[in-house]
């Protein structure tokens, strides 16, 4: 609305007209009144009768200066102001208040300015046709360009720029085949072009074409050599050049320094007739992108001036080697900071884990960008905070920040690691509006919040639309199917991979978890027996866990036993869990208690370890151990993680413990639960009593059971979700046999789909059954 009101102008378009006619003839005539008498006494005779326009005339000039000294300064209004109240108005009225609007962003009103010029010259159709370029509408320049009564090489130009600039390589060409008169813009806009979208091939052959090009054509073609890392091609152009400038030799510089040839570079800038400030910051970050932090320091206290790049390159160097005091103390001395200063810091301080001091720094800043939020939503999600990450990210839309990729894949990943999927959703909407989704980037931050939401099917679409998968894309979606326990799916994926893409060994960890969580034993034997052979990958801790685990839960402990002894490297705290769990299953406690005892010993505070092996003592009735294990944990000051599990409803999140009565809704959900508890009955569940760590009654036991946190969640769940919708409920332990067992009815009782996510994997529940078949 403001930029309207900030367009409305009057036309006086008979006067005007006229003033540029008086003008342009008394031009002609003073031109020839050089060469004839009589006509120079006709002249002045004409002059005088037009002397009021004459003066005018000088008004219109001095007014044209008032308008571009306004726009110059942003100052559209007071120049719109002096446009209105201009009784006559020149060509270079209207010139200078279109490309006014254009350098201040208002192209909508130099546009309606243009469209209502009583007349155009050559200069009005190049500078309109300049703005479309500039705002990227492509297609309306094309139109312009084709309306234009003539063309100089500047228009001609202007098409081949927008072209260029906007990636359109073959069209730019084809302007420049089609270009009558050429210019060193001309062939310098087609070089560019070539550069800049890596086809160095074709630029090659332009350059070779013509001879005499200008040193920053020299310079283009040499940075695109660098920057394809064809650092002899570059050298050559560098020798061969005519003439060399700052830019000739710091581009060599920065080249070998980037590549770790330091001692060429060095070399160089011994040669260097005169050394400016970008060249000495070409060697320091050289060294510091080469982990050389000494010799970096050394050259950084040498130099005779320094500029913010250079200060920011060494405090960079101090981040990435995690000396962050080092760091702070150059940020603190910075004569001064620009926005990249402050976001090198607060990006370290996140990644050091010092979340706190980056937001301390964050909120100081003067100026933001979108790096300086990205940096900041990225350190909560990556400190496990993913709530504040989300807040943050709120926050940044409603002060107007610029949504990059990096900011909205870390919001993505908050939203998976807490099952915001209708959240999730509105970033997937965003994401394409950005046209970001099709990256690999976003589309797999995309790929792994529907996996981690519970939503299979999307993350799959997902996964169908990134047109370059990248080795993450495959792996998220494998070790989703996997999660999923959808095993065959996983393994179908694997082979289609195999055709496209060399695995690595995130792959083959996500193949074996597969096969572990399916039962398919002989497969995953197979897969684990082949992988060095097929894909060149040494099995690590990760892939021996996998296997470890999944003949445990298949009941060969003895066989899982046997290869945890023949690792080429001790067991980790990670794999005797694994061989703890699958002894609870199947109920060895001699093994249980083995396993259980490495661990302690090498995670003291494992909480989850004591109730594994508390568990397999309450199964087999052994009370005295149960009371002793907790005595243990009391002693060692270990406690247990508790339970609870969520489940998000319209954007908002609920909360349930076990035996929760602080929900607004309780009274209606322990109703709920008593009705489904005679309907589960007469289904035929019978609770797992044995599962309860207490020596008390059935009865007691079964009451203890029936109030755990996620039969609240589903209960509530199914009160509030319309039929028709899955029922999503997240679990922050594992899901207990009870729960799992009271699921998998509640699903056939309620005719609803429910899909829970425990600590370690997915259960889909339907009709009765569940995705794990009971195998988890």
């Amino acid at each position: 609305m403001q930029a309207r009101g900030n367009c409305r102008f009057s036309l006086f378009i008979g006067s005007s007209s006229r003033s540029i006619q008086t003008e342009s003839i008394t031009n002609k005539l003073r031109a020839s009144s050089t060469s004839s008498p009589s006509k120079k006494t006709w002249t002045q005779k004409l002059e005088s009768k037009n002397s009021d326009s004459t003066i005018v005339d000088s008004d219109i000039v001095k007014w044209n200066r008032k308008i571009s000294a306004y726009m110059r300064k942003g100052q559209c209004e007071s120049a719109l102001s002096v446009f209105n109240g201009m009784r006559r108005r020149s060509t270079v009225t209207y010139n200078a208040m279109i490309s006014g609007y254009l350098s201040n962003n208002k192209f909508d009103c130099a546009r309606k300015v243009f469209e209502k010029m009583p007349d155009r010259d050559l200069i009005s159709w190049n500078v309109m046709l300049s703005g479309y370029v500039k705002n990227g509408n492509l297609s309306a320049a094309r139109a312009l360009f084709n309306q234009m009564p003539e063309k100089d090489v500047v228009s001609w130009n202007a098409m081949l720029s927008g072209f260029a600039q906007n990636g359109f390589v073959e069209e730019a060409r084809k302007i420049f085949d089609q270009m009558l008169v050429k210019n060193e813009i001309s062939w310098n806009g087609l070089l560019s072009a070539y550069v800049q979208n890596g086809r160095i091939e074709d630029a090659r052959r332009l350059f070779d074409s013509k001879m005499d090009w200008e040193i920053v054509s020299w310079n283009c073609l040499m940075g695109g050599y660098v920057r394809k890392k064809r650092l002899d091609d570059a050298r050559s152009l560098f020798d061969r050049m005519p003439v060399r400038d700052k830019i000739s030799w710091n581009i060599m510089i920065t080249g070998y320094a980037q590549n770790g040839l330091l001692s060429e570079a060095r070399r160089l800038f011994e040669e260097l007739p005169i050394r400016d400030v970008f060249a000495w910051t070409a060697m320091v970050s050289g060294f510091v992108q080469n982990g050389m932090l000494d010799e970096a320091t050394r050259i950084f206290e040498e130099m005779p001036e320094k500029n913010e790049v250079s200060w920011n390159a060494m405090i960079a160097g101090y981040v990435q080697s995690q000396q962050i005091e080092k760091a702070r103390e150059l940020f603190d001395q910075m004569p001064s900071r620009n926005t990249s200063s402050w976001n090198t810091m607060v990006t370290g301080y996140a990644q050091c884990g010092n979340i706190d001091q980056a937001k301390i720094l964050f909120d100081e800043m003067p100026q933001r960008d979108c790096i300086s939020w990205a940096a900041m939503i990225s350190g909560y999600a990556q400190s496990g905070q993913s709530e504040e990450a989300l807040h943050l990210f709120i926050k940044m839309k409603r002060d107007g920040g610029i949504l990059n990729r990096s900011a909205l894949a870390c919001a993505l990943s908050s939203c998976a690691e807490i099952a915001a999927l209708e959240l999730g959703k509105q970033l997937h909407g965003r994401l394409v509006k950005a046209g970001f989704q099709t990256g690999y980037i976003a589309g797999n931050a995309l790929l792994a919040m529907y996996g981690k939401c519970g939503s299979i099917e999307e993350a799959f679409d997902v996964f169908e639309d990134i047109t370059e998968k990248d080795i993450v894309s495959w792996n998220t979606m494998i070790a989703g199917y996997a999660r999923h326990g959808f095993g065959k799916e996983a393994l179908a994926l694997f082979e289609s991979m195999k055709m496209t893409i060399k695995p690595d060994d995130v792959t083959l960890v996500g193949v074996l978890s597969a096969c572990s969580h399916t039962g398919l034993v002989d497969k995953g034997m197979e897969y684990f027996n082949s992988m060095y052979q097929n894909y060149g990958i040494t099995a690590n801790a990760k892939h021996y866990t996998c296997m470890i685990d999944l003949l445990g839960r298949a009941g060969r402990l003895d066989e899982a036993l046997n290869l945890m002894k023949s690792m080429p490297f001790y067991p980790d705290a990670a794999t005797w869990g694994a061989l703890l769990g699958a002894s609870r299953i199947h109920g060895d406690t001699e093994l249980g208690e083995k396993a259980a005892e490495k661990v302690f010993e090498m995670e003291p505070d494992n909480s989850g370890m004591y109730v594994l092996l508390s568990n397999l003592y309450a199964a087999s009735g052994r009370w005295r151990e149960v009371r002793e294990m907790r005595s243990k944990m009391r002693d060692k000051g270990v406690k247990k993680v508790p339970g609870y599990s969520w489940v998000e409803i319209q954007n908002k999140t609920h909360i349930f413990t076990v035996g929760d009565c602080s929900h607004p809704e309780a009274e209606r959900i322990y109703a709920y639960l008593e009705e489904l508890d005679l309907e589960l009955k007469k289904d035929g569940f019978v609770s797992s009593t044995k599962l309860v760590l207490h020596d008390v009654e059935e009865e007691e036991k079964e009451h203890m059971l029936k109030y755990h946190s996620e039969k609240l969640a589903v209960a509530f769940g199914i009160l509030s979700i319309p039929p028709g919708r899955p029922i999503r409920v997240i679990k922050n332990l594992r899901v207990c046999e009870d729960c799992h067992n009271a699921i998998k009815h509640i699903s056939k009782i309620t005719q609803r789909q429910i899909i829970v996510r425990d600590s370690n994997r997915f259960h889909h529940f339907s009709e009765g059954s569940c995705s794990c078949g009971d195998y988890w």
